[in-house]
């Protein structure tokens, strides 16, 4: 049962390590893009230096290697932990620690160096099993804050607060509200501290603008 559970999560940070944005960028510019731009792998860069096609692709597929990992942690811990009053019997426990492995996963991936992105597309796809009313929310924040100010990064950051605030108040009813709130905190630290650069540029007002390069 637990050895199930132990080799689910580290299903899970497997799952997180196949980077998409090296892929894609591969696949369409036969170049890797952590030498291109700002060097992260992810969908904001991708799109920068590749165009929307692989920079949808990579957001697509990264939000969706989240949701397999949270879903299967869901479903696997439902399923070992059915017939016991074990404290993490609940399936949405299993949802939220192979979420959280998958974006480690996705942040260091070990077949990519350990050098990967900074999670946030890939939480869309955890938070879609975690807490569905949480990341509408967050996308929604997301949009009106990237209409207004035009910064992925701030409209990224924002979002990140506003999905773990709102996993608050939409958790699942069917298990304790500490752990999920925790787990959810550990998520966006892994998304802020990955975006430690932007911060500094957005104190300085120099982060860069939809349309516009870095000043």
């Amino acid at each position: 049962m637990i050895i199930t559970a132990l080799v689910t999560i580290i299903a899970a940070y497997l799952i997180g390590s196949i980077n998409f944005a090296v892929i894609f960028s591969k696949a369409f510019l036969k170049k890797d893009v952590r030498n291109l731009g700002s060097g992260n792998a992810g969908t904001t860069n991708v799109m920068r230096n590749g165009g929307f096609l692989p920079g949808a692709l990579t957001f697509i597929f990264d939000a969706l290697k989240g949701f397999v990992a949270s879903y299967m942690g869901k479903l696997i811990f439902d399923y070992i932990f059915e017939e016991t009053a074990a404290s993490w019997s609940k399936g949405i426990y299993g949802a939220f620690i192979c979420g959280l492995f998958c974006m480690i996963g996705h942040v260091f991936p070990i077949f990519f160096q350990f050098k990967g992105g900074k999670g946030v597309a890939t939480s869309v796809g955890i938070f879609a099993v975690c807490s569905p009313v949480a990341i509408i929310l967050g996308l929604i924040v997301f949009a009106v804050t990237l209409l207004i100010f035009k910064m992925v990064s701030l409209s990224s950051l924002i979002a990140t607060f506003t999905v773990v605030f709102s996993v608050c108040f939409f958790h699942s009813d069917d298990a304790s509200f500490l752990p999920q709130i925790i787990l959810a905190i550990l998520m966006g630290i892994i998304v802020v501290s990955k975006h430690k650069t932007n911060i500094k540029r957005l104190l300085s007002g120099t982060e860069s603008k939809i349309g516009k390069g870095k000043k």
